[in-house]
């Protein structure tokens, strides 16, 4: 959840590692701080909030260096001081940490019985003194190799030593690192949004590796010693497709990003002829597929409720019985699971925590693991049997837009995939994939709309608690809808059924909690509208997302958005765009940095 960049070579440093800084920042703003070395000592910045204040913190003097590390936080031991903020060091010893260290008290007090003292209440600053300890003995890289044995829990570090101006090692155990090759220089980070400025060939160390990198070459090892022979990969982004391209916010951009974001993710997979889904990820695992008999979608906050979709699509379409489940509960639990089991687990980063060691848990158990995940080469693409990418190029808001509705995209790939496998007809298989491809020219249709909805956004923003409310497909985009708006307009937001209202929550209603509600004109419409006349009996205000068919609804009572029609299936797609830029003006109208919201991280890489 925090970021680590680094550089080697023959470049100035300072400049690379602040720019690397910047496109890390949506994983961690509480504080940041850079280590140079000039060739005779290691120099230390730290400040405590945004990136800007720890520029305005480096002189000529103390942004000298060919080789440096860098780091964004967000704080999990010790709060966002300046004191707590990365680089820590030790002796001749400087590192940078994303992870928890769940063995550090033990170690800090054994440390401290040998002389250490300790500035800081990181959990990180142990590994410095750690490995300063055993640099007594050992030189550099065994240093660092026999210190790492002893430290329990996910760590990416980059380590620099005040003696080897010419070096840089970096280690990895849950927690993503990447090395960025380029023509006599290396940049390693937390994320390859942080690379793709200066080069888009790239290795990702593996659990338990660490990489000796000098100016001019770079050896992989195991903490045990053992040379690892390492494939170089192409990254998809390019530097563009990270930058705002004129819009105010990345969210913004995002959002109108989408019509191409689908298009990507469905170009090349269908097969309309055959009414199939292509899923060149899925062919190795083909025949299998065959013969599972459950699907359990294992994900986190926003992808979690693109899972509750993709649970409605795969048992309507494929009949098979498919269960969502938080990724964060599911290893903690004893899940029933055998080898006609097929977990699937959503990952926007490919990188979250919880997710690894849910499929991690799912493997041991036999059963067969898939991905859907945005970034290639992440732990998750390569921890998972197969699955597949969803070239959505890089998402630099903390608030997910364009990786969730590609996730809803690839998901009816995945139903219209197993149906077809089964009992779905070609004719209902061309249906769905003929009407996926309207989509992109749909979401391009309320963008167009976008004034209105913010002008009913910023006549609601004075509010501070809402119900968004849904049926069937529609019930996940509520939840994720209430979601985004205490993302980021940190407005209290709940996401129910709106069938569930009679029974406990309709007891808040009057006209100071306005209620959101998708009511597109599908199989549930006349239910859904119950539900409308039960909140407008109670005085409650309510803003309406339907369907332009749709003519029982007047102006005069409610606030309405209206939507392009589609197929059932596909309505989640299109209900979720007007969500989102509800909550983006409704956050922006209230002052706040809808980017980067307080207290959130886009990878959450720890517990």
């Amino acid at each position: 959840m925090c970021g680590i960049v680094g550089y080697i070579g023959k470049k100035d440093a300072c400049e690379i590692l602040i720019k690397g800084l910047r496109r890390l920042e949506y994983r961690g703003y509480d504080s940041s701080g850079i280590a140079l070395h000039n060739g005779r000592k290691i120099n230390s910045t730290k400040s405590t909030g945004k990136i800007v204040n720890l520029e305005e913190k480096l002189t000529e003097k103390n942004s000298v260096g060919t080789l440096g590390i860098a780091h964004t936080r967000w704080a999990t031991h010790g709060k966002p001081t300046e004191v707590n903020s990365h680089p820590h060091s030790a002796g001749d010893i400087t590192l940078v940490h994303n992870g928890i260290i769940e063995n550090y008290q033990k170690l800090k007090e054994d440390l401290i019985k040998k002389g250490h003292s300790f500035l800081s209440d990181t959990d990180s600053e142990v590994i410095a003194h750690l490995i300063q300890e055993e640099n007594i003995k050992f030189d550099f890289e065994r240093s660092v190799q026999s210190a790492i044995k002893k430290v329990k829990g996910a760590y990416a570090l980059a380590i620099i030593h005040k003696e080897h101006p010419d070096k840089l090692i970096v280690v990895r155990n849950s927690s993503p690192l990447v090395i960025g090759v380029g023509n006599n220089e290396f940049v390693i980070a937390s994320d390859a949004s942080a690379i793709i400025a200066y080069t888009n060939k790239v290795v990702y160390l593996d659990d338990g590796e660490l990489a000796i990198i000098t100016p001019t070459d770079y050896v992989v090892k195991t903490i045990s010693n053992k040379l690892q022979k390492k494939q170089e990969q192409q990254l998809e982004w390019n530097d563009e497709q990270a930058k705002k391209e004129g819009y105010e916010h990345f969210m913004l951009k995002e959002i109108h990003d989408q019509p191409h974001a689908i298009q990507d993710a469905i170009r090349g997979r269908i097969d309309m002829e055959n009414g199939m889904a292509i899923l060149g990820g899925l062919t190795s695992v083909d025949k299998r597929l065959r013969s599972i008999n459950r699907v359990i979608i294992i994900s986190c906050g926003t992808s979690y409720f693109s899972g509750l979709v993709g649970e409605y699509m795969i048992e309507e379409y494929a009949g098979i019985p498919t269960e969502v489940e938080y990724a964060s509960e599911f290893r903690y639990r004893k899940p029933l699971l055998d080898k006609n089991t097929v977990v699937i687990a959503i990952s926007q980063s490919g990188e979250t925590a919880d997710t690894l060691a849910a499929i991690k848990e799912a493997k041991n158990k036999g059963a067969l693991t898939l991905g859907v995940v945005n970034v290639v080469g992440s732990s998750i693409a390569r921890e998972t049997d197969a699955g597949i990418y969803n070239h959505a190029g890089p998402e630099v808001s903390v608030a997910s837009t364009k990786a969730f509705t590609s996730q809803l995209t690839i998901l009816t790939l995945i139903a219209v995939y197993l149906g077809r496998q089964r009992d779905m007809s070609m004719i209902m298989g061309r249906r769905i994939l003929s009407e996926l491809q309207k989509v992109p020219f749909l979401v391009s249709k309320i963008l167009e709309n976008e004034e209105k909805i913010k002008k009913i956004a910023y006549k609601y923003a004075k509010f501070e608690n809402f119900f968004y409310l849904g049926r069937k497909y529609n019930y996940p985009i509520a939840c994720e809808g209430a979601l985004k708006i205490k993302e980021i307009a940190y407005i209290h937001a709940e996401g129910y059924p709106s069938g569930e209202m009679k029974h406990g929550p309709i007891a808040l209603i009057d006209k100071h909690f306005p209620s959101v509600i998708l009511a597109p004109k599908d199989s549930v419409y006349e239910k859904t509208l119950s539900a409308i006349e039960e909140i407008r009996a109670r005085e409650g205000k309510v803003v309406i997302i339907t369907t332009k068919d749709v003519t029982e609804l007047h102006s005069d009572k409610y606030d309405i958005i209206y939507i392009p029609k589609t197929l059932e299936i596909l309505m989640p797609i299109i209900t979720a765009i007007p969500l989102q830029l509800l909550a983006y003006y409704v956050g922006t109208k209230r002052g706040h940095d809808v980017d980067q919201p307080k207290n959130l991280a886009k990878s959450v890489t720890v517990e």
